[in-house]
Parts: structure tokens; sequence; C-alpha cells
């Protein structure tokens, strides 16, 4: 078997690049361990807390016991499903702020910057929420990617907009657009009541051309000869086989099995693959390490009112819900219920927004587990640019063994200080009058929680991943030592081989990483294909005028 590409990785970048690859033309392969997104558990908004606790659609991969963290050990779910972690994700639509990517530019990974990512963006949208806020200019209206916004009618979710204005915070009609920095509505990749991933936007179509084809099985290794790559070592049933490319192999199995799978086939630090037996290929240092995430905290509050999902959370309101979708595709099924988006800066002097919130008009963990208080909603909170940096190394040379991830989440003074910041600023916008005919008692961290001390003890024992993996292939200038692949997306010190998903990342953007992650295999394709880049579109964010002297 063979192809002209060979893509690893079914996920956001893969789908993204299998779709341009098969439409320009190209004989292209995608390689998936996982199996079919079929079935409600996937395609029903509302119930995307189970795949993510599903060990058929979840690599099941989990962290190192995490030292700053009191040796929690954290799970970083990925999604072991033809569409990737965007077919067990929140379908959280953020593109990242425009001078995330002008900072990618200034650190090397040239042609990256807010100008030349923004034409991709919008290539590869269908927005559908023209009109109703933020400036259409900036946003796409027929790409494959569909990006909606929830019907925002419980109260609890207008109340938290409103709350963030009696703040002092901007409003914003479109925080994908020009203005990213306020409070309004979140936009989700759902469709038609349905989650909108990156298999439903990018890969069906694909494979609906003779050119593009799908295999179920396990990428083992990159096979690499005299300096080249040449094809792929899969296993398939109790077989292992080689596939050969004809031109290039494409890496894109995600932030934690990229450098893996990189590390097997001789690309990485020299040392650590001589220590697991593995003959070097080429010594790049930089493979698995810069491992970024985003943390995030629950703050809870009870409602007064039943006004809450937790009326719907039990097994015949579950029953009603899933049948209405099942049947109309309508109903609180087709929500995410994420609906309402904050971004702010945690202090005057920060250009930008360093805080995201999501709001939830409900009290309950990803897990499911909702608090005994009932009735409630919660704010998910945590900062956007943390210091810290893990890493990603073998646990031996077998590919069936996982990585070990070990994240070093708040190693740094300045990620404890962010932490208690958006902690405080949340309780002062619950506290604005647009709740106060919701408000109950705060249920975490709870009122007694107000010193330092106290507020470090909640953040270590609560602190969650907001499933944000990235950076552990870091693009980069060739001079770099540290930089993993080009601005071309091609691996250095490889010939015949690239990586295109969120490991390329050199520093992770703001908010949910799908969008990007699906730029990335957007732009990445033309890059594989030689085309000239789509021309840049100089568009000038919204930064609020007394940044350096006012924190809002």
């Amino acid at each position: 078997m063979q192809a002209d590409y060979i893509v690893i990785g079914a996920g956001s970048a893969g789908c993204a690049m299998a779709y341009r690859l098969a439409e320009a033309g190209k004989q292209v392969l995608v390689i998936e361990h996982g199996g079919s997104d079929a079935g409600p558990f996937i395609q029903m908004p509302a119930a995307l807390s189970y795949p993510m606790n599903m060990k058929r659609y979840d690599w099941g991969l989990k962290t190192e016991p995490e030292p700053h963290l009191g040796g929690r050990v954290l799970v970083t779910p990925r999604g072991k499903v033809i569409g990737g972690s965007s077919s067990i994700n929140g379908m959280i639509y953020v593109r990242g702020h425009a001078h995330d990517f002008d900072h990618w530019a200034a650190s090397g990974a040239q042609g990256w910057s807010y100008a030349d990512v923004l034409p991709y963006f919008k290539r590869m949208e269908h927005w559908h929420a023209g009109g109703h806020g933020g400036n259409p200019a900036w946003r796409g209206k027929d790409g494959p990617l569909h990006v909606t916004r929830g019907p925002r009618k419980n109260p609890l979710t207008r109340a938290f907009v409103n709350a963030g204005g009696q703040a002092g915070y901007p409003i914003t009609g479109d925080y994908n657009g020009e203005q990213q920095e306020g409070f309004g509505p979140f936009d989700a990749t759902i469709y038609k009541g349905r989650r909108w991933s990156a298999a439903n936007a990018y890969l069906r179509p694909a494979l609906k051309r003779p050119n593009c084809t799908l295999i179920r099985a396990f990428a083992r290794r990159v096979v690499i000869e005299n300096g080249r790559a040449v094809g792929v070592e899969i296993s398939r049933g109790n077989k292992i086989e080689t596939i050969r490319a004809n031109v290039e192999v494409i890496v894109a199995a995600s932030s934690l099995n990229s450098p893996k799978l990189l590390m097997l086939s001789g690309i990485g630090p020299a040392d650590h693959l001589t220590d697991h037996g593995i003959d070097v290929v080429a010594d790049r240092p930089g493979v698995g390490q810069n491992l970024q995430d985003h943390l995030e905290l629950y703050i809870q509050m009870a409602a007064t009112k039943p006004v809450s999902l937790f009326s719907h959370w039990n097994l015949r309101g579950k029953a009603r819900i899933g049948a209405e979708w099942l049947f109309w595709k309508t109903g609180l099924g087709t929500s995410n219920q994420f609906e309402s988006a904050g971004f702010i800066r945690s202090a005057a002097g920060v250009e930008y927004p360093d805080i995201q919130f999501h709001f939830l008009p409900m009290a309950v963990s990803y897990d499911g587990k909702v608090a005994p208080e009932g009735h409630g909603f919660q704010a998910h909170v945590g900062p956007m640019r943390s210091v810290s940096r893990g890493q990603v190394t073998l646990r031996s040379a077998d590919p069936n063994d996982n990585p070990r991830i070990q994240f070093n989440y708040m190693s740094d003074p300045k990620d404890w200080a962010e932490f208690r910041t958006c902690i405080r600023l949340t309780r002062e916008i619950f506290g604005q009058p647009a709740f106060d005919e919701f408000r109950g008692h705060e249920i975490q961290p709870a009122a007694a929680a107000q010193s330092d001390a106290a507020l470090d003890d909640f953040i270590r024992d609560h602190a969650e991943s907001a499933y944000h993996p990235c950076g552990t292939c870091k693009m980069g200038a060739v001079d770099d030592p540290m930089a993993v692949v080009d601005s071309q997306t091609r691996v250095i010190g490889v010939d015949g081989l690239r990586l295109a998903d969120s490991s390329i990342f050199p520093r992770i953007t703001n908010g949910n990483l799908n969008a990007p992650s699906i730029m990335v295999g957007e732009k990445a394709a033309d890059h594989i294909l030689q085309r000239h880049p789509l021309p840049p579109q100089n568009a000038e964010p919204w930064i609020h005028p007394a940044w350096k002297t006012s924190q809002r």
C-alpha cells in the first residue's frame, strides 16, 4: 500500500490537511487508530462530558504526579476517534488573540503573524452569526467549518454578560473578530443541532473523493531511509506492515503523541533516545519540550431560584433531552451550554486579555458530578499565558507504552498570583446586580477562603486542565536548537517529513485550541502543496486605549 501523502492522525489538523490535499488531486492516505464517531455521545452537543471519559474515544493519557499540585495525577483527554479531540471537546471556537500570532512570528515562525493566519481562519469558517454582533468582514462565510452561537435562553447565561458590563468591562459582539476583550456570546462548532467536528467538516467530504483513503491502524514509527521519511510502520490486528509515501509523511497525532512518534522514529534529544536503545536519526533536543496547557478552576455559586440546568440532571430529564435531540435535533441537547464568554486583562500594563471565562448555568464538573446544593452556576476561569513549561518523554521504546507527561503546572510564583487574581475577579463579577435575584452562597472556594494561603490551598487541590496541551514540537528558525519544525512545517533534519498540529505552537494561544489547530492544518496544506500562501490581511485588533494604566 502506498500514497503520495500519508497523514498520521485524523484529528483537527489532520482532517483539514487531508481535505485540502485531496481537493488538489493528490493521493492521500489517513491513518487513524480510533474508530467511528457515530452515535449520540459524540454527535449530541449536550453530551460532551461522556466521550472524554470513555475508553472507546479517549487515549486515556495521564500526567505524572504534578509536584506543585500536591502530587496529583491529572487526566489529559485526547481523542482516539475520527475527528480527534474535535470529536470529544467542548466545541468552543476561539481563534486566539491577534497578538498571539504576532508573538509566533517574532519568536521565529516567519509567515505566521496574525496578518498571515487571518486569511486561513476566514477560509475555514462558515460563520452563522453575521448581523448579530461583530463585524462580518473579520469572519469567513463559505468555509467547511460551521460556527454558530447558542440561543442564550437561560437567564443565568445572560446575567453573566450583564454582570461583566456592570463590573466595568467591555461588551464585545465578537471575541473572534476585532475585539476579543470583554464579555459576550460564545462561538461553537455546532451546526443544525450536531457537533460539527473536523471529521464532519473535512474528513467525510475528503473521503468522498476517490483519491483519499482512511485506514484504521496504529502508527508505530516513521520509516526513515538515508535521512528521508519514506513511509510509516503500522500495526493492524496482529500484523506489522509498512506503508510507503511517494512524496511526504505528515505527522498530526496530537501534542502528546506526535513527539512520542518522532522519538520512536529516531528524532529527538539524542541522549534520551540512546537511553532507550533508539538509533538517532536527527538530534532535536526540542522534541517533547516546551509543553504548555491552560489550567482552570470552577468558581461555583448556589442559585436561589430553580433556573439552572439542574432540573434536567436526572434520568427522566436526560431521557427527554436525548429523545428530543434524536428525533428532531432540537432542545437543550443541541447546545454545549457554554454560551457566554469573557476575556479580560488581569492588571494594568497587560496589553491584551490573559484571563478567560467559560460560564455554565449549572454547578457541575467535567466528569458529570453535580454540586450537592442542586441549583447553581459556575465560571471556569484561568490564566492564559502561564510561564510554566513541561515535557513529554518516552516511557520505553515500545510504541504501545504511553509517553510520560509532566506539565510542571504552577512551577512559577507568578502562576499562583495570577490564579488568586482570577478567583477574586470572578467573585467581584458574581457580586454584581445582574446576579442579585439568583445569587446564593458560594459553593467553592467558599466564602471563608479569603487569604492568599487559603486560596493557594484551593488552587492546589482543585485546579484542573482545560485540555489544551500544545507546544511540544515548536515551530521556529532552523538555527534555533529547540525548534523542531521550520516555518513550512518541515521537520528540521529529516527530508520528506512534516508535522502540523498543536505541537508546533511556539506559545499557547488565548482560549481553546481547536480553531488554531485546524488553522495550522489549513495553512500547512498550502506549504505542503508548495502554493503561495494566501495574501496577508492587515487588520488591527482592538486594544483597550488605557491598557497601560487601567485593568478595565
